[in-house]
């Protein structure tokens, strides 16, 4: 276990939303030692003090449900060194004080480089660990220089990519149902299973994260690593273990197994949207190039679809179709396993059973499963739904992360050939938008998306 972690990019929305909360969770829980400290640094000008003060804001903003002692005690942990991360001095002056350290990177992707190589440079303590933020690169050419450049500055092993979405206890249970459950695993396979539908609709619209999201889109920011994080989690062979090599290994060999599109492949399965002005719930939504920041000429989509197929015996003949976008009418966040039909039914009942169908809910954290049940009359049937609301995780996503990082457990993140095979997956769909072969569709906000093609 280490006792220090610093956060460059401190003073940004993820370490206020996600990783303070997270680490006064695991200070609550009792998983962090006494002498654990967190290092904020960041370009702006501020000292110990100033940072505190901004840290108990956050945490009040973000966890007041948490204990006031072990926000309290959160706060008392942090420092703040001011640095940048492309001047390899500054950035040591940020690590030093003796001891392994877990250099955590909240910063743009484009910077990863000379985070790297400044950390590099300033000579990190043995045991240290380097914790890089999704997404990993901006396209397969950049995440394969990436992982040159990790390698040249430490091992595999101490270096975590991490996706949250991989600590979310529900998509945790996606591999564990399957594999605790006789009743599923025999038939989780494409003689049962016709389609798969993963799928992050939210209504939130930009929310005044343009400076990110207007150079990434909905692709890169959800499809390439949290919607490909749960095809490999419903599509994966069962492991030897669930340690982070078994496990890792089988993931990648599902990305390795979708089977490559072609140009013309990828514009038949994939389509974009942006949304245009509308209306969410009681208030008025901008359309998309009229938001704050925004630049109309990127062309960047809000809405992405990708439908893909996965050559093994497994898995010929089930699509899966990995949907995501924002400023939608609600929210639908879950993993939906579409049955096939039944193969008959006795000659002259006039019985036409719906498909069954498994929901995965990630938020909120639900199961249910459709069947055709007993009807009002022998000989009939009607739908019934079975339905479990999960129970709460005792960490929040992010408390699970940290905790792996602290502990070097690194089953919850993304092993660096992993991260170029889920480039490798989207990257037909990105040159085909580039080519002009995609067409970009919009939906006002507030609706369902763009209609039927």
């Amino acid at each position: 276990m280490i006792d220090r972690l610093v956060i460059f990019g401190a003073t940004g929305d993820l370490a206020a939303r996600y990783l303070l909360p997270g680490l006064a969770a695991l200070r609550a829980a009792g998983l962090l030692g006494e002498r654990f400290q967190v290092i904020g640094s960041g370009r702006e000008d501020w000292d110990d003090a100033r940072f505190r003060s901004w840290a108990a804001a956050q945490l009040d903003r973000h966890a007041p449900h948490l204990p006031a002692d072990a926000r309290q005690a959160m706060v008392s942990a942090c420092g703040y060194r001011r640095s940048d991360v492309r001047d390899p001095d500054s950035v040591a002056v940020a690590v030093e004080g003796g001891g392994p350290v877990a250099a955590y990177l909240a910063l743009p992707p484009p910077v990863f480089p000379s985070a790297v190589r400044a950390l590099g440079s300033a000579g990190l303590p043995a045991g240290s660990r380097i914790v890089l933020e999704k997404p990993f690169g901006e396209d397969l050419a950049s995440a394969e220089s990436l992982n040159r450049l990790i390698a040249e500055t430490m091992s595999e092993r101490d270096v975590f990519r991490v996706d949250h979405f991989l600590a979310m206890t529900t998509v945790q249970n996606v591999l564990g149902l399957r594999l605790a459950n006789r009743v599923l695993e025999p038939i989780w396979n494409s003689a049962h299973i016709a389609c798969v539908d993963i799928v992050w609709d939210e209504s939130l619209a930009l929310e005044g994260r343009a400076a990110y999201y207007d150079g990434v889109g909905a692709l890169k920011d959800m499809v390439q690593n949290h919607l490909l994080q749960l095809l490999c989690l419903v599509a994966v062979e069962p492991p030897a273990s669930l340690g982070e090599r078994d496990l890792r290994d089988r993931k990648v060999d599902v990305l390795r197994s979708v089977r490559p599109l072609t140009l013309a492949g990828a514009a038949r399965a994939s389509r974009r949207a942006r949304y245009t002005a509308g209306r969410i719930g009681d208030r008025d939504v901008p359309a998309y190039v009229d938001e704050e920041g925004v630049d109309p000429a990127l062309g960047t989509e809000t809405f992405a679809e990708l439908e893909l197929e996965i050559d093994n015996w497994r898995w010929l003949g089930t699509a899966f179709r990995l949907r995501t976008g924002k400023a939608l009418g609600c929210d639908r966040k879950e993993v939906t396993v579409r049955f096939r039909e039944v193969p008959g039914m006795p000659s002259g009942s006039g019985i036409c059973p719906a498909p069954n169908v498994l929901r995965f809910g990630l938020e909120p954290e639900t199961l249910s499963l459709e069947l055709s049940g007993v009807g009002a009359r022998i000989g009939e049937l009607s739908p019934q739904t079975l339905a479990a609301k999960l129970r709460s995780p005792e960490l929040p996503a992010y408390g699970q992360l940290l905790l792996g990082i602290v502990n070097q457990e690194a089953a919850l993140s993304i092993r660096g050939d992993e991260a170029e095979e889920a480039w490798r997956v989207i990257t037909p769909a990105l040159d085909a938008w580039s080519s002009g072969l995609v067409p970009m569709e919009e939906y006002p906000a507030g609706t369902n998306g763009p209609g039927p093609r």
